[in-house]
């Protein structure tokens, strides 16, 4: 038979599930920060030169005031696992692309010039890497000056020699000949072999170097030039992105006496081969009369930003393949800059040549600089009235004129 509860032991009951209940509240609270304390973590990223993400946890230590925390903790979020694991971060997207330069190891302070420029104004920001290529091989001290100058991968090569030297095949009196000429006209570099060799280079040889091979685009670049303004965008993601092949900043004729027979190889070459024609070309950039005579208009080339799949192409290989068999580069002195433009200009169409005249830029006594806006906002060092685009004899009006 049950007792019945008296007033006390109701009292001494209640007293004793509370004491309980109070004891394990206490106790989960206690497992609680405990738990926090281990799993309340930051995340930082460490990222090194060759992209590759490190994440570095830092373990915060039980009862750390936020002043003691890490010079993060300002934005951190919540303490929970979930914020502990490290987030991914993916290098931004490049392009297949390089800056390359032809240089000696006696151009070296100008070299240096126009490195520390281009890294400063552009390169420092987007880290393409570097090509520095030489018909004879780079000193020690050369490569040690200008590796320094950059964090892009560097990397120098040597020209082989039959990309270089003039081909035995070329008749020499012949060629004497026509270098005597040039020099009794007084044409810049009219009697220089090298000057010929670095031409024939640039026209037909340069997009095969090995080192070059595996990029797409290049940016040339020239000891000695001047970039005037900030560039914040990846000029190669832009060529990329808007189906463009040639881009240029300056536009001039060329001196008529180094290529009298040029125009009329060309005129054969495309009566041979007028499958290689575009159809919307550029022609009225380079003639005045649907492409009767050469008006002499070309890109200057000692600023390109092209692609190297387009002088890789079949167009562009035939083509240099016949100007080359014509020995024009010796007996005459046919430059890189006119057959690049008239290449550029016959076999692309014309929307995919571009003027970047966002890009200051100078190369011997003959400037590029942006106006207004772009002036303003490239942080531009140049005086926007030095500008070759407003002088009498440059080209830029013609290409204009095919957008007009």
């Amino acid at each position: 038979m049950a007792l019945p509860l008296t007033a006390a032991h109701r009292r001494s009951i209640v007293i004793a599930v509370t004491a309980v209940l109070i004891v394990c509240y206490f106790m989960a609270i206690g497992r609680e920060d405990h738990s926090t304390s281990f799993i309340t973590l930051s995340t930082q990223w460490s990222t090194s030169k060759d992209s590759e993400t490190v994440a570095v946890l830092d373990v915060k230590q039980p009862n750390e005031t936020p002043s003691e925390s890490s010079s993060s903790s300002k934005s951190k979020p919540s303490p929970t696992l979930a914020n502990a694991i490290p987030q991914v971060s993916h290098p931004p997207h490049r392009a297949n692309a390089t800056l390359v330069m032809l240089a000696r190891n006696s151009d070296l302070n100008g070299v240096i010039s126009s490195v520390e420029q281009l890294e400063a104004k552009f390169n420092r920001k987007f880290n393409y890497p570097w090509v520095f290529l030489n018909d004879e091989p780079f000193s020690t001290d050369f490569k040690r000056r200008v590796s320094v100058l950059t964090d892009a991968d560097v990397s120098f090569g040597l020209v082989p020699h039959e990309h270089w030297v003039q081909p035995d095949w070329i008749d020499e009196g012949r060629a004497q000949e026509g270098r005597n000429k040039l020099v009794r006209q007084g044409v810049i570099y009219g009697g220089s072999v090298s000057y010929r060799n670095m031409c024939r280079f640039n026209s037909g040889f340069f997009f095969r170097h090995e080192l070059l091979t595996p990029y797409k685009w290049y940016w040339r670049v020239e000891p000695d030039v001047r970039y005037y303004c900030d560039l914040d965008y990846d000029p190669f993601l832009f060529m990329e992105d808007h189906d463009k092949i040639y881009g240029f900043t300056i536009s001039m004729p060329e001196w008529e006496p180094t290529i009298p027979s040029l125009w009329s190889t060309v005129k054969n070459f495309v009566a041979e081969y007028p499958q290689y024609v575009s159809p919307d070309n550029s022609m009225d950039f380079l003639s005045d009369n649907a492409g009767d005579s050469y008006n002499m208009c070309h890109f200057w080339s000692n600023f390109e930003i092209a692609d190297m799949d387009f002088w890789r192409g079949e167009a562009y290989t035939k083509f240099f393949e016949y100007l080359e068999n014509t020995g024009g580069f010796y007996y005459e002195r046919w430059g890189d800059a006119p057959v690049h433009s008239i290449a550029a200009a016959l076999f692309t169409r014309k929307d995919q040549i571009h003027f970047f005249k966002d890009i200051g830029y100078k190369h011997a006594e003959f400037a590029h600089c942006p106006q207004g806006k772009q002036w303003r906002e490239g942080h531009c060092s140049c005086d926007p009235n030095d500008n070759f685009d407003f002088a009498q004899n440059s080209c830029l009006r013609h290409f204009m004129r095919l957008h007009d």
